[in-house]
C-alpha cells in the first residue's frame, strides 16, 4: 500500500521541491507586507505624533492573534483532511488577501492595513500544520532534517528578500506604495502553482470529530505532553525562540529608523543580516545532524544567541570601538546564524517524537505555542520602550539598544539549564511503529 512517501532521492522529488518554492512565495509575502506595516508605523506615528512603539505593539498583536486563535482548529483540520489540500486552498486565499492589501494601501490612515494583516495571518494559521505536518508524510525520516534546513534556509531567504524589498519598494514606489500589494499578488499566484505539485499522502485521522477542546491544546495532546516531558520542553523551546524573534523584529525596526537613522532601505537591510544567519545557521544545522536530533546544537546556538545580543547592547551604546552600523550587521549576522543552529534540532524533534496519529495535532499545536510566544513579545517590546522612555524621556530614540541585553538574560537559564539527550532518527521512527 502507498504510503505517500518519495522513493526518490530528497534532490529529485518533485513534491518537495513544489512544497519548498510553495512556502517560499508565502514567506515572502508575509514578511514583505508586515515589515512594509512596521516602517509605515513609524512614519504613520512622527505624522501624528505618537508613539511609535504603541502602532509597532498594534501591528504585532494583529499579526499574531490568528495564530493564538486558529491554530488549534488548522491542527485538527491537518489531522482530519488533507494536507495537500489544505496548502493549495491557502494559497488561494493568499491571492484574495494581497488584493485585499492593494486596495488598503490605497486607502488613508492605516486601520485597513491592520484588518489586512489579520487576514494575512489567518491564511498563513491554517497554512502552517498542513506545511510542516506534510514533510514526515511525504518524506523518510532519514531525509527530514535535510529537509527541514532546506526549508528552514529557503524560509528565511524569503525573509530576507521579503524584508529587504520592503523597504526599497516603499523608497522606489513612493507615494504609489499600493504597486507593492500588486506584486504580491503576483507572487501569490506563483505560489498557488507550485502548491499543485504536492504529491498526494494519506489523510492521518479520516473521520476525527470535532470538540471545542481542540480550538486550544486537546485532552489527547496534553496528556502527551504530561507524559513526555522531553516534548513539552522542545515545544517551549520553539516557543521561546519565536519569542525572541518576534522581539526583535520590533527592537530592530525602531533601532535602524531611529537609533541609527538608516532609513526604510538601510533598516530592512538589517533584517537581510539576520535572516541571512538564520538561513545559514539552518542549513548547517540540517548538514551536519544527519540522522539524529542533535541537541548540543541548541545549546551552541543559544551561547551564541547571548554573545550576540551582548554585542548588540554595547554597540548600539557606544560602548565598543567600533563603526555601529557596520558593527550592526555583522552582530545580527552572527545572532541569526547561532538562531538557526538553535531551532533546525527542536523543529525536526518536534515532527518526529510524536506518533504519527498526532503529528498533525503536535504541529498545531507547536504553532499556537509559538504565536503566544510571538503575541508575548508584543507585551515585551512596549514594557522595553515604554520603560526605557519613562526612564530618559528626552533621549526615547537612543536607548532601545538596551533591549537587547533584556533578550540575553531571557535566554540564560537556557543556556545553562536546557540538556536533553540526542535522538537517532530511526530509533524513533521504530519507536512510533
Amino acid at each position: 500500500m502507498d504510503d505517500g512517501k518519495s522513493p526518490q532521492p530528497l534532490k529529485r522529488d518533485v513534491a518537495f521541491w513544489g512544497m519548498t518554492f510553495t512556502q517560499f512565495f508565502g514567506a515572502f509575502n508575509d514578511n514583505l507586507f508586515k515589515m512594509l506595516l512596521l516602517l509605515l508605523c513609524v512614519d504613520y506615528a512622527e505624522s501624528v505624533g505618537g508613539k511609535v512603539g504603541t502602532y509597532q505593539v498594534c501591528a504585532q498583536i494583529t499579526f499574531a492573534l490568528p495564530f493564538v486563535l486558529f491554530s488549534g482548529i488548522s491542527g485538527y483540520l491537518s489531522d482530519r483532511t488533507s494536507k495537500r489540500k489544505i496548502v493549495i486552498l491557502c494559497k488561494v486565499g493568499e491571492i484574495a488577501v494581497m488584493v485585499a492589501g492593494l486596495i488598503a494601501l490605497r486607502a488613508p490612515g492605516i486601520a485597513a492595513l491592520y484588518v489586512v494583516m489579520f487576514l494575512m495571518s489567518t491564511q498563513s494559521a491554517f497554512f502552517g500544520p498542513a506545511k510542516y505536518g506534510i514533510l514526515p508524510e511525504m518524506l523518510r525520516d532519514s531525509d527530514l532534517p535535510p529537509a527541514n534546513g532546506v526549508v528552514q534556509l529557503t524560509t528565511f531567504l524569503a525573509i530576507i528578500f521579503g524584508g529587504a524589498l520592503a523597504g526599497y519598494m516603499k523608497e522606489w514606489f513612493d507615494p504609489d506604495i499600493w504597486l507593492i500589494s500588486a506584486a504580491c499578488v503576483v507572487v501569490a499566484v506563483a505560489g498557488t502553482l507550485t502548491s499543485l505539485l504536492l504529491r498526494r499522502t494519506p489523510v492521518a485521522r479520516p473521520g476525527l470529530p470535532f470538540n471545542n477542546e481542540m480550538m486550544w491544546i486537546n485532552v489527547e495532546m496534553r496528556a502527551l505532553l504530561k507524559q513526555d516531558r522531553t516534548l513539552l520542553m522542545a515545544l517551549l523551546m520553539s516557543s521561546l525562540f519565536w519569542f525572541l524573534g518576534g522581539s526583535v523584529q520590533q527592537i530592530v525596526t525602531a533601532y535602524g529608523k531611529r537609533q541609527l537613522a538608516l532609513g526604510d532601505a538601510g533598516t530592512s537591510e538589517l533584517f537581510v543580516a539576520t535572516s541571512l544567519g538564520i538561513g545559514i545557521g539552518c542549513a548547517i544545522a540540517g548538514s551536519i545532524s544527519k540522522n539524529r536530533v542533535n541537541f548540543g546544537l541548541v545549546r551552541l546556538g543559544a551561547w551564541g544567541i547571548i554573545v550576540s545580543f551582548v554585542m548588540l547592547a554595547g554597540i548600539g551604546a557606544n560602548l565598543l570601538p567600533v563603526p555601529r552600523v557596520p558593527a550592526s550587521y555583522v552582530a545580527l549576522f552572527v545572532q541569526g546564524l547561532f538562531c538557526g543552529l538553535f531551532i533546525v534540532p527542536i523543529q525536526v524533534f518536534l515532527q518526529v517524537r510524536p506518533p504519527a496519529e498526532k503529528k498533525g495535532q503536535m504541529i498545531g499545536t507547536m504553532n499556537l505555542t509559538n504565536w503566544i510566544g510571538i503575541l508575548f513579545s508584543a507585551g515585551f517590546y512596549f514594557a522595553c520602550y515604554e520603560g526605557i522612555s519613562s526612564i530618559l524621556p528626552d533621549a526615547n530614540p537612543v536607548p532601545i539598544s538596551w533591549s537587547f541585553l533584556a533578550t540575553a538574560i531571557i535566554m540564560l537559564p537556557v543556556a545553562l539549564c536546557y540538556r536533553p539527550a540526542d535522538v537517532d532518527l530511526s530509533e524513533q521512527a521504530a519507536c512510533n511503529q
